[in-house]
């Protein structure tokens, strides 16, 4: 085997299938050049662009993107309403990109709390690419992990209620099947930009082996190289899941 052939085997033998991002620091870009938040938003979905578009590129078979937490309504309604309609300029403009290239959009999270004219962009959009074969790019909106868990808890407590289930079949596969991503790939990284050291609600269960990345970089200035840069840390990683 040529050197080459060895660089590219070992290369995707240590390329995460499933990876996460915690985008943070659009605000904190937008400061530091003396720039209204919006400024740093739009950045953001710039960023988005660069970093689905490498990540195909990659291999990498799902992106989960953490775009807007449940925790997020709390910010003031005129950035909340930036927010949306950024999201809305997204699928129109790059929805058609998206068919183009195989990917499949799906969306966690419960994104029927948003306008109407927003959830029905999103339903359509699901429903355009829902025969894709290829990578997967899952955007959270109005995410919130505990939340997802606790619907899970309560629906295997209703099961066992009604006798559908025994209250000892309920173990960790039975939680992870009621969750929202039961059907994607095991979540092996998950990034958080801007320096920020924390999980913020975001992929509790799911993160309970993937290898842990933050990073410095503000998220409108992460791209394709510090996106391969993070994956090469991931390859570095030695995996053990509780073995030797």
């Amino acid at each position: 085997m040529a050197a080459s052939d060895t660089a590219h085997a070992v290369a995707a033998a240590t390329l995460p299938r499933h990876v996460a991002i915690i985008m943070d620091g659009n605000g904190r870009w937008a400061k530091k050049r003396h720039l209204p938040r919006l400024a740093g938003h739009k950045m953001g979905v710039e960023a988005v662009r660069k970093v689905t578009r490498a990540a195909r590129a990659m291999g990498i078979e799902a992106l989960t993107l953490y775009a807007f937490s449940s925790e997020n309504w709390r910010r003031p309604e005129e950035e909340v309403g930036d927010l949306m309609g950024l999201l809305r300029h997204f699928i129109k403009s790059d929805l058609a990109e998206l068919v183009s290239e195989n990917v499949r959009l799906r969306v966690i999270g419960d994104y029927r709390r948003f306008s109407t004219d927003t959830v029905a962009l999103i339903d359509d959009a699901m429903a355009r690419t829902g025969s894709n074969t290829g990578p997967l790019l899952v955007i959270a909106l109005n995410y919130g992990s505990q939340a997802e868990l606790a619907r899970a808890a309560q629906e295997l407590a209703r099961r066992a209620r009604d006798g559908e289930m025994a209250v000892e079949a309920i173990d960790a596969d039975a939680i992870d099947g009621l969750l929202e991503t039961h059907d994607l790939p095991p979540l092996d990284l998950l990034i958080r930009t801007s320096g920020e050291q924390r999980l913020s609600n975001f992929l509790l269960w799911q993160a309970a082996y993937a290898e842990l990345l933050f990073v410095d970089t503000l998220w409108p200035d992460f791209n394709a190289e510090t996106l391969a840069e993070a994956i090469a840390a991931f390859g570095r990683r030695q995996r053990r899941f509780g073995g030797l």
